[in-house]
């Protein structure tokens, strides 16, 4: 704190850097007012005309100013001894400003110059001499802390501090004011490289992705403008949280989606014991050969007549082609080729007869009933799901295309009990949505994006990895998620099987400093990780303090929930409470009839209210404030791996946790 002699330059300070706010604010206008000037009516064209109107939309909607959001948040004085090297004075912010002469006011945080303002240390200074941080409410500055890099260690800032335990309302906020040294580092990994992170609850992993997928989008602006950046969450309600950040950084053109999303919405559903082997990588070479399969011998030669002459293919050169092709190509690339080599084949016969037939003959020829009859009988157009359900209700056929993959027990598994009448019948479940797209693959190949980002990994199958690696196999991804918190059958095992069934080879890295979660919350979640994941390093935390866990064994849990979120209404911040998925109507009705409101959490999302009731099952990747759980045993004894899902639920509080119980809790807890 500064004394009393100091009160007066502090305020001086201040105000100066109140009058760069204001200028940058309205140098911002500025630029938003120019981009709002320009036209698409130079375009040559009206497609070209329609692609430039969209880019200016984009370029305005990413010149937004959010009052509520500061336009920086840190500020670099560099070492005058540096000369011309770098400039004297930087702001740092969530996007570039400069002035009517091209001044910057305010360098993006992805600028090579930005590095330095969470990288710069007492060891290595980075050419800086002192680095500010800023405070705001609302969009306005309310104090500053400089830190002086000249060899002294530092202690912790308390800017920062308040800054990651600022009170949350709403969707996720981004961290660029509080990205961390280590976090810097995946977010700024070349866009060659693929990324993996373990991050334990609270290390910030998800925010690292989406900071990491805007530094790549400015960094590889126009290759990723074209090929594309796609962020894929568990389900909407964690993409309706997360769905802010990047807007707020100024990235607007990032696409969103579930893997059902991606993949088709399912109409069906299964036992999770046949999900599983659904799953299993087994089935990616069981559809391999059964694809395959579908290639016959052809019953006659090919017969094609051109006026009075006859060209005639013997059925052993046909077999001969069929052959040299089959599992060289895909299957649909390898039905065009054939049909392209057996007018090839005619037209050498042309040519020894003495014609000159031309590209349209051969044209002609390729596209004759005589040679679709030979490609439709040996090399027959197939679609995936007619694939699935032969393999699904043909006996015979699954245990072709499963030998030596397949013992008979799981064949018997993925057989249908009552095959629908047809492909265009079938319910397919979410498992078969993977296994369709797999098929689609073999037959076309699927396109692909420059960059993928892939939260919760570790929740997903090795069939649905492998869809996903489709879309990112000439690209790079960011690969995140916690072993600990892995709640399907098929969960992963290591970060290695998630890499291979991605198809991309990628450093592991993890983050076990937690800054969200408070010390005593994540040490009681972590009395689980010895059953849930006990490879796993314990998670640290940062911060602290009395009353953030309290643990209460009450007669009745509901009306307990009611007392604890009357209580915590009176403290800032958002409220969850968390239950099984089997007592959310009954818990949503005793809330209800106490006048608590409050908002129930769907696989859609939520809006509005400050108090969420949410479903276990939902909790994964959301935050609050103040969370209250009801009845852990509950909540464990709902699925199969229901201590870690009890573990993701105790994670979710960043100010407080109540846990609520009348059965004994788990012995896990101790």
């Amino acid at each position: 704190m500064p004394g009393e002699a100091d009160v007066p330059k502090t305020l001086e300070t201040l105000e100066a850097e109140r009058a760069h706010l204001g200028k940058a604010r309205e140098a911002l206008r500025g630029m938003r007012e120019h981009a709002e000037s320009l036209s698409a009516d130079a375009a040559g064209d009206w497609v070209s005309r329609q692609v430039l109107e969209s880019l200016l939309d984009q370029r305005v909607r990413a010149l937004a100013d959010h009052p509520d959001t500061p336009l920086f948040f840190g500020r670099l004085d560099h070492r005058s001894d540096l000369g011309a090297e770098l400039p004297e004075t930087v702001h740092v912010g969530r996007r570039h400003v400069h002035d009517e002469e091209g001044l910057a006011l305010v360098l993006d945080w992805r600028a090579p110059v930005s590095r330095a303002f969470y990288r710069a240390g007492p060891r290595d200074p980075m050419g800086v001499a002192r680095r500010r941080r800023f405070g705001f409410d609302r969009g306005e500055l309310t104090g500053f802390e400089d830190e002086p890099l000249d060899g002294r260690e530092l202690g912790p800032s308390r800017l920062l501090t308040e800054e990651i335990e600022r009170p949350r309302t709403g969707p996720m906020r981004d961290i660029v004011a509080t990205i961390q040294p280590e976090q810097d580092v995946i977010v700024r990994a070349e866009l060659s490289e693929t990324v993996c992170v373990q991050g334990a609850p609270g290390t910030g992993k998800t925010a690292v992705g989406l900071h990491r997928a805007a530094y790549l989008l400015f960094a590889h602006r126009e290759r990723l403008s074209r090929a594309g950046v796609l962020i894929v969450g568990p389900n909407r309600a964690f993409l309706s949280y997360i769905a802010s950040v990047l807007p707020a950084l100024g990235e607007v053109r990032v696409d969103q989606a579930t893997v059902d999303d991606l993949l088709g919405i399912p109409t069906g559903t299964e036992a999770l014991s046949v999900a599983a082997l659904k799953g299993d990588v087994r089935l990616a070479e069981v559809l391999r050969k059964a694809l395959w399969m579908h290639l016959r011998k052809p019953e006659t030669g090919l017969l094609f007549v051109k006026g009075g002459s006859r060209y005639r293919i013997p059925d052993h050169e046909i077999r001969e082609l069929v052959s040299s092709l089959r599992g060289t190509t895909r299957y649909g690339a390898g039905r065009h080729t054939l049909t392209q080599r057996l007018a090839h084949r005619v037209l050498v016969q042309m040519e020894q007869r003495g014609e000159a037939p031309d590209d349209r003959v051969h044209d002609a020829v390729a596209r004759s009933k005589a040679v679709k009859a030979v490609v439709e009988q040996v090399w027959p157009k197939v679609t995936p799901q007619q694939i699935l359900h032969r393999l699904f209700s043909d006996a015979e056929f699954l245990a072709q295309a499963a030998r030596g993959l397949l013992d008979e027990e799981e064949q018997e598994l993925l057989r249908w009990r009552r095959a629908p009448r047809s492909a265009r019948s079938a319910k397919w479940t979410p498992a078969d949505l993977a296994l369709l797209d797999e098929l689609a693959d073999l037959v076309e190949r699927t396109g692909s994006l420059g960059h993928l980002v892939v939260d919760e990994a570790q929740d997903l199958s090795p069939m649905q990895l492998r869809a996903l690696g489709r879309r990112c196999a000439t690209g790079s991804a960011t690969v995140l998620g916690d072993l600990a918190q892995g709640t399907t059958p098929w969960a992963a095992r290591t970060w290695r099987e998630v890499l291979v069934h991605l198809g991309q080879e990628g450093e592991v890295t993890e983050l076990t400093l937690g800054f969200r979660v408070p010390r005593e919350v994540l040490d009681y979640a972590a009395r689980l990780l010895p059953s849930v994941a006990p490879e796993l390093a314990a998670p640290r935390s940062l911060r602290g303090g009395p009353g953030t866990l309290s643990v209460r064994k009450v007669r009745d849990v509901h009306d307990a929930a009611v007392t604890a979120l009357l209580e915590l209404q009176a403290r800032d911040g958002s409220l969850g409470v968390v239950v099984a998925d089997d007592r959310l109507e009954e818990l949503g009705k005793t809330l209800e009839a106490n006048g608590v409101d409050h908002a129930v959490l769907t696989a859609e999302g939520v809006a509005g209210e400050r108090v969420h009731l949410v479903p276990a099952t939902l909790a994964k990747g959301l935050e609050y404030d103040h969370v209250v759980v009801a009845e852990p045993a509950e909540i464990v004894a709902a699925e199969e791996k229901g201590l870690a899902r009890l573990y993701v639920v105790l994670t979710r509080a960043v100010t407080s946790l109540t846990v609520l119980h009348h059965e004994p809790l788990p012995v896990e807890l101790g």
